[in-house]
């Protein structure tokens, strides 16, 4: 293991180190000596204790025991009996839209395509009218940074909290009464199997929205954009059968991560190579260089790894091979705009926006 590939650095007055090594990043995220860090713990660490943190969020013994309750919902097996028929009519019905219209927007068609396929796995099939918008707003391009001393720290307060609200009376809540009143075989059955209330249920499914909905949105659109400039490639996944594509799409990710970095937080000394870390040192694992090392193979650490390694995978790969296979099996489709990029620097995570296609003649 080279130390050359563990850089000690200084963040915040305290201890931290960038990794890059492979070995090194996959030991970090399967160590019990390393919490989660970063994508937002800090704030949820002001939450009252009383309440329930999300699962992203929880370590140790009750983070296991809630995903080894939870993992029947993700497994291969399941998504195929469970969710393909649903996969496959979703995506023909975002593709009909393409269709009729005869150009559209891929940013926009496949994140609808990732918003009912979550939604559906996690149980939030009671939504009014425009989930997408909603979550877009949520998530916008661009965060503030909220707080209570300034006019714009407040004014992103405000807004975050109106978002809040807005997803919980719209999307949640009928859910949740709709649970309440006959249970079903889902997330959010189960969280309020386990006495969750209203809020704490929000954080879960906001936790699923951003981590099976977004990152889902994002990878069709790299991997379509890929497709659309590689005739070689488009060629080799067009032409292949469904374990051969699969294994393209992994191989993708591998090289277009789209969390590109993840931190850990050491709760004891923890020696990595040459290094020892103390207690409480912020650890920043760069997923996008670990998983260029020559022998890795499949997503690397695209989808993390250890504890909190995404349940969803399966479920990610499988929509986003259903929906793309079918785009790319229209006739005359071919790519009028290439998507606007934009990066979110804390995450290195890529952003997708105004991908236009057309099944039109060009002219």
């Amino acid at each position: 293991m080279s130390s050359r590939k563990i850089e000690r650095t200084q963040r915040g007055g305290g201890d931290a180190c960038r990794v890059t090594d492979y070995a090194t990043a996959r030991a970090v995220l399967r160590s019990t000596d390393t919490v989660q860090a970063g994508l937002g713990v800090e704030t949820v660490e002001k939450l009252p204790p009383s309440i329930r943190r999300p699962v992203l969020y929880r370590d140790g013994e009750e983070h296991r025991e809630h995903r080894r309750q939870t993992a029947r919902f993700f497994t291969p097996r399941r998504v195929d009996e469970h969710y393909r028929g649903l996969m496959e009519r979703v995506a023909d019905e975002q593709l009909d839209t393409l269709r009729r219209d005869g150009t559209a927007d891929l940013a926009r068609l496949s994140f609808r395509m990732a918003i009912e396929v979550v939604s559906a796995v996690i149980g939030l099939t009671e939504s009014r009218p425009g989930l997408d918008r909603r979550l877009d707003r949520f998530f916008p391009e661009k965060f503030g940074r909220p707080g209570f001393t300034s006019l714009t720290g407040i004014s992103w307060v405000i807004r975050q909290n109106v978002q809040f609200l807005g997803i919980y009376l719209a999307d949640v809540r009928p859910a949740v009464r709709a649970r309440r009143r006959q249970r079903r075989d889902d997330l959010i059955s189960h969280l309020i199997d386990e006495g969750c209330r209203g809020g704490e249920i929000l954080g879960e499914c906001l936790t699923f929205a951003a981590a099976g909905m977004v990152t889902t949105r994002e990878f069709v659109n790299v991997v379509a954009w890929h497709l659309f400039t590689d005739e070689a490639l488009r060629r080799r996944y067009t032409g292949g059968d469904e374990p051969a594509r699969v294994a393209l799409l992994h191989e993708l990710l591998r090289l277009e991560p789209v969390v590109g970095n993840l931190k850990r937080r050491t709760t004891a000394p923890l020696a990595l190579g040459g290094t020892e870390l103390p207690d409480g040192a912020l650890v920043d694992l760069d997923i996008s260089a670990a998983n260029l090392e020559p022998h890795v193979d499949g997503p690397g650490l695209s989808f993390g790894d250890g504890p909190h390694r995404c349940p969803g995978a399966y479920v990610a790969i499988q929509e986003a091979d259903i929906f793309l296979s079918r785009l790319f099996a229209l006739p005359g489709l071919r790519m009028v705009t290439p998507p606007r990029v934009a990066m979110k620097p804390d995450i290195s995570s890529y952003e997708l926006r105004d991908f236009i296609v057309s099944v039109r003649p060009p002219g």
